[in-house]
């Protein structure tokens, strides 16, 4: 069993909390503002950190995986959820939008390039932006990986996960009519977009919970409600992002357009027991990337919070800090 693996809080490994130097409300087009922050060492080596979700939104416990006298940590919220207005919207949001978005913070910020440290869906978004901009990133650090192919959403939303948890999902499924439960996707859309405020808080605290629950590796399967703003903004944006297979071209678009960030160094830290982003997606991609180095956790789920990989990712962050 590994040292880390659930027996001490993922607490005693994270740097002590620092307050932001600079916070700000940046306009960015479409009618969106979009929150970003600094904190940490103004001088020193900038690391960007991109949340999950979509819609999931930054938090302060973000910059504890950062030494604050070597780092310069920039935290943001994507477009529609967080701090970033208006709340929840998904008009001119799309993985597209959130790339040039962190161009302009980039550049705004006057950073040549950084390192790149994000999890889940923010691993997904980190992979894009790499590939789009491979000249910015001179590392990547991703946890949870999920390159938003059909397979995975199949995995989460058809039933793979529920075999596991069938008393979770049925939770899950009954607020959906058992006719259109093969597209459970496309039946929380309708209902998350229906127009009916009421309707669509219920629906989205129902779509959080079931996400909610099997986070950890010692999760009891019961998920709490989410305040009703923060789940209508998560939900809303994430199943927007899904049912649009993430704006990309095609399916499998991740791997295949691997070749353009074969020269950039990388980590992945996974949990072995990733009920929302299974671990082949992982294997998968560092399989393709010729300079990744896989570091799975033997017993460990899928939150950031989880002490095996909150352990891993200040170690990776400390090593890169030596190295630089």
């Amino acid at each position: 069993m590994d040292k880390f693996s659930g027996q001490k809080s993922a607490v005693q490994y994270l740097y002590r909390p620092v307050e932001p130097f600079d916070r700000k409300m940046m306009n960015v087009g479409d009618g969106h503002e979009i929150y970003v922050e600094q904190s940490g060492n103004p001088e020193g080596l900038p690391v960007v950190v991109f949340h999950g979700g979509p819609g999931g939104g930054s938090s302060p416990a973000m910059r504890r995986y950062f030494d604050p006298k070597i780092y310069r940590i920039i935290l943001f919220d994507q477009r529609g959820c967080g701090r970033s207005r208006p709340h929840a919207s998904i008009e001119a949001n799309t993985t597209w939008h959130l790339v040039a978005d962190i161009e302009r913070i980039r550049q705004e910020l006057t950073i040549d390039d950084w390192i790149v440290f994000g999890g889940s869906w923010g691993a997904t978004l980190a992979l894009i932006y790499a590939q789009t901009h491979p000249a910015r990133v001179r590392h990547l650090i991703l946890r949870g990986v999920f390159t938003m192919t059909k397979a995975e959403l199949d995995w989460f939303y058809g039933g793979g996960a529920g075999m596991f948890w069938p008393e979770t999902w049925k939770r899950f499924q009954d607020l959906i009519p058992e006719d259109e439960r093969h597209d459970m996707i496309g039946a929380y859309h309708r209902r998350l977009f229906s127009g009916d405020r009421v309707e669509e808080i219920h629906h989205a605290r129902a779509w959080s919970a079931w996400e909610n629950a099997l986070a950890t590796v010692n999760s009891s399967g019961s998920g709490a409600d989410s305040p009703a703003e923060y789940a209508r903004a998560f939900a809303r944006l994430e199943n927007h992002y899904f049912i649009n297979g993430g704006f990309l071209e095609y399916d499998g678009q991740i791997i295949d357009h691997i070749d353009k960030i074969s020269h950039i160094p990388g980590v992945i830290v996974q949990g072995r027991y990733d009920m929302i982003c299974p671990p082949v997606s992982a294997y998968k991609l560092a399989k393709a990337w010729p300079k990744a180095d896989l570091r799975m956790i033997p017993v460990a789920g899928h939150a950031l919070s989880e002490p095996g990989i909150s352990a891993e990712l200040v170690k990776v962050m400390n090593l890169l800090a030596q190295a630089r």
